[in-house]
């Protein structure tokens, strides 16, 4: 087998008072698309910043590409790793285009001007998000949605090897939150990519995600191909309510009792 993208170990994570991973172990392929599901404040987001180098964790050890997180230099980090936040936060107009084209900063030189293979790269990932009528629109002018799919086209111009996603179709419409997920799904399988995610719609996870990290109450985890770890025991503990699980076709549905 090939070597891990990311590979963590003993992993623990806090916050205050309480422990929200302990004793983690993961190791996450090119070609993988893992799903992070639990419940409110059980640690997802908090897992992800620290995968991304934005906190220390109390224990373990992430390597990343073979190399302590801790010992990249944060402009060569910044191009083996991308994170997306559950927010955006714009303190200014900008245009769409070029928040998007921010996303190429970490493979510019310190003085250098983004170049037209970074506006080519810019421009897709626009059009990957059906951004393209509105490149020219005033960021601070849009809606939820739109602005969650900016930030995923910025994420896509960054284009790193391991993206972390934190709930990255909370905001969007059916059509979008489906058209987001082949694309990350297109990502991993064609191109190689990794990605973590947090998402809180089970259907989902199980239609695209090929591996699930479950994080239950107690820090209890479970994790594993999505197949096989997303079952009605695993996701009712976690979640603190009933799960069923139905059939239909080649696929399973999860639905509250």
């Amino acid at each position: 087998m090939t070597k891990p993208l990311l590979d963590v170990k003993g992993l623990q994570v806090v916050a205050g008072t309480r422990t929200l991973i302990d004793a983690l172990d993961l190791q996450v392929h090119r070609g993988e698309l893992w799903c992070v599901l639990g419940p409110n404040g059980c640690g997802k987001t908090t897992l992800l910043h620290t995968l991304a180098g934005l906190r220390a964790p109390r224990a373990g050890s992430i390597v990343l590409k073979g190399k302590a997180l801790a010992d990249w230099p944060v402009g060569e980090l910044a191009r083996q790793r991308g994170l997306l936040p559950q927010a955006q936060h714009d303190a200014f107009s900008a245009s769409v285009t070029d928040v998007v084209l921010l996303g190429r900063h970490p493979h510019l030189g310190r003085w250098a001007w983004e170049s037209a293979h970074d506006r080519r790269v810019a421009h897709a990932a626009l059009h990957a998000m059906d951004l393209g009528a509105l490149a020219d629109h005033d960021v601070t002018t849009l809606s939820g949605g739109e602005r969650q799919r900016v930030g995923l086209a910025a994420l896509l111009t960054q284009d790193p090897p391991l993206l972390l996603l934190d709930e990255p179709v909370s905001h969007l419409d059916l059509h979008h939150q489906v058209t987001v997920l082949e694309h990350l799904r297109r990502l991993a399988h064609e191109r190689g990519r990794a990605c973590l995610m947090s998402i809180h719609d089970l259907n989902l996870a199980a239609r695209f995600c090929t591996h699930a990290l479950v994080i239950g109450p107690g820090a209890k985890l479970h994790q594993g191909p999505a197949e096989s770890t997303m079952n009605e025991v695993v996701l009712s503990a976690a979640f603190g309510h009933p799960v069923a699980a139905e059939r239909f076709g080649e696929r399973t549905v999860f639905v509250a009792d």
